[in-house]
């Protein structure tokens, strides 16, 4: 019977678990009637991709029928025209990355640390592995706590940092991370997810340091959210291991493609940026509730006395899609996560949460 063909489900995946997804534009239509919605729930750029990623991923098309290069040859090759020499490995989205590395360094019962609240797929799938998973809990203000960190990374492979933290926004000074790099003896994870948006640089850390990888991803500033395009720095030595570990072709030719397009269209990326960085001021400046200062294109808002699903669900009645926080491991119950989108949607955003 089905009942008993569950004994075979792992004790993970029993229980609640899982990734909390936002909820969709289109069940929000439905629900409240409204022609067209408000997206500020996902981190996503509102606008599509550069013409330059999609004319080369329509071409790309026509030779789908063959698997695509293993080793994403091309792919690397703009990565380093477009940030300099270093070494690079691919993944199907950040998380592809994420879920390599882990299956690279970790043993099933080894201890994986995360800075929380943070992104929660790191411990989904360090769980996932059999990782025994120590969150790390930031301080009040949200900022790192390096001497805690670095505490419990002692006798860890690996730790998962992410910088600027999604959800909260802020960032953690380079100088911070060095710190942590010299003192940990396993391998640092650094989720630069949002760093295009930020007025930081990670990268020359990658000269100094044999323990650093920096995640990044196509989904945000480069519009490609939907080719799930993930890629890293990684140390040399690391390089041929993750190769033997990856999923085959986990990065689909046409996703390629679209990617070098998009990292050769530096005036759209520069357009983007500046817009992000108005709105994010206006956000600060603008909203009746407490907003966290962020390094993101999103900012985190705390909505006390309401509840972050409360002011979700008032918010999606009004037309306006925005995260609850409640789903971040070690965040209270206060607080909503709102993206930059265009122009209209950060309006009305902005009017019915003056409303509120």
């Amino acid at each position: 019977s089905v009942s008993s063909m569950r004994r075979l489900i792992r004790a993970c995946y029993t229980g609640a678990g899982g990734y909390s997804y936002a909820k969709k534009a289109d069940d929000v239509a439905r629900e409240y009637g409204f022609d067209r919605v408000a997206h500020l729930a996902s981190n996503e750029n509102p606008w599509p991709p550069s013409p330059a990623a999609i004319e080369a991923a329509a071409d790309a098309l026509r030779t789908a029928n063959r698997y695509p290069d293993e080793r994403a040859s091309a792919l690397i090759e703009a990565l380093r025209r477009y940030h300099g020499d270093y070494r690079f490995v691919t993944g199907s989205g950040m998380d592809g990355v994420i879920e390599t590395v882990i299956r690279t360094v970790v043993e099933p019962g080894e201890s994986v640390v995360v800075s929380t609240p943070t992104f929660s797929f790191y411990g989904i799938a360090a769980a996932a592995h059999g990782a025994r998973v120590t969150s790390v809990p930031r301080r009040e203000d949200f900022s790192v706590d390096p001497a805690a960190f670095i505490e419990a990374c002692r006798g860890a492979k690996l730790a998962f940092l992410c910088s600027p933290n999604n959800p909260t926004g802020n960032s953690v000074p380079p100088e911070v991370v060095e710190e942590i790099l010299e003192e940990m003896d396993g391998l640092l994870f650094l989720d630069n997810a949002y760093v295009d948006f930020a007025d930081l640089d990670y990268r020359p850390l990658m000269h100094r340091h044999e323990n650093l990888i920096l995640g990044r991803t196509m989904s945000k500033l480069f519009a490609l959210a939907g080719f799930r395009v993930g890629y890293a720095f990684v140390p040399e030595w690391l390089e041929p291991f993750y190769q033997k570990a990856a999923t085959p072709f986990a990065l689909n030719s046409v996703s390629m493609a679209a990617a070098i397009g998009a990292l050769g269209d530096l005036d759209r990326m520069q357009k983007i940026r500046d817009h992000v960085r108005i709105w994010r001021r206006r956000f600060l400046e603008e909203i009746p509730f407490r907003v966290y200062p962020s390094d993101a294109n999103f900012v985190m808002i705390d909505v006390t006395p309401h509840t972050g699903d409360e002011v979700t669900e008032r918010l999606a009645a009004r037309g306006v899609l925005v995260r609850s926080c409640t789903s971040f491991p070690g965040l209270g119950n206060h607080y909503i996560r709102v993206s930059i989108g265009e122009d209209w949607e950060n309006a009305q955003f902005l009017e019915a949460i003056k409303d509120i």
